[in-house]
């Protein structure tokens, strides 16, 4: 490649990392059930597209060829690993086959990560009092009382993640409301 496909083949590299980073660990994860794997899996899948730079075609669609090499490379992980594992107790990893329509879990995947995105870019203290009460299952009275702040700014944090949680979420709602219907059939 001479310098100027270079820097083009760069900044297309880039945003599709940037694009894509995110709702791929957290699709390798539902496999591997460990994000450092997660991350090492879909490292590797970005280090071969570079590697391999001169035969990559971003003039097509990147996502679905993505989310399938960061599967296979899921799948060689599990593999590699239980080759070497002597356990046999029933705890271990089980492969779960990716399916044909695979889309409804890469959409779950960028749900997921869109969700933890925007969870994470909330102010500290609005993002520790979010996770307290959602993920942690605490009432207003105890966050406030463990964090030594009143009911009534706790109330406001929430209201304030909610908000933002709202906004950034707003283009995912149909996905949302598709899984809550599967998981009423």
């Amino acid at each position: 490649m001479d310098n100027k496909a270079d820097h083009i083949f760069e900044a297309k590299f880039e945003e599709m990392f940037k694009q894509y980073f995110s709702s791929l660990c957290y699709f390798a994860r539902k496999y591997l059930s460990d994000m450092d794997s997660s991350k090492e899996v879909v490292h590797k899948v970005f280090i071969a597209i570079w590697e391999n730079r001169d035969n990559f075609d971003f003039e097509k669609p990147a996502k679905s060829y993505l989310f399938m090499a960061v599967y296979n490379r899921c799948m060689n992980h599990l593999r590699d690993n239980n080759k070497f594992s002597r356990d046999d107790s029933p705890n271990r990893q089980e492969i779960i086959p990716l399916e044909q329509d695979s889309s409804e879990q890469i959409e779950a995947a960028e749900l997921e990560s869109q969700i933890w995105k925007t969870i994470n870019s909330l102010p500290e203290k609005c993002r520790e009092i979010f996770i307290l009460n959602r993920f942690e299952g605490k009432k207003y009275a105890e966050i406030a009382e463990k964090l030594h702040i009143s009911v009534k700014t706790v109330e406001t944090q929430m209201s304030k993640a909610l908000s933002i949680l709202r906004d950034n979420l707003k283009d995912y709602l149909h996905l949302f409301i598709l899984f809550i219907l599967k998981s009423l059939w």
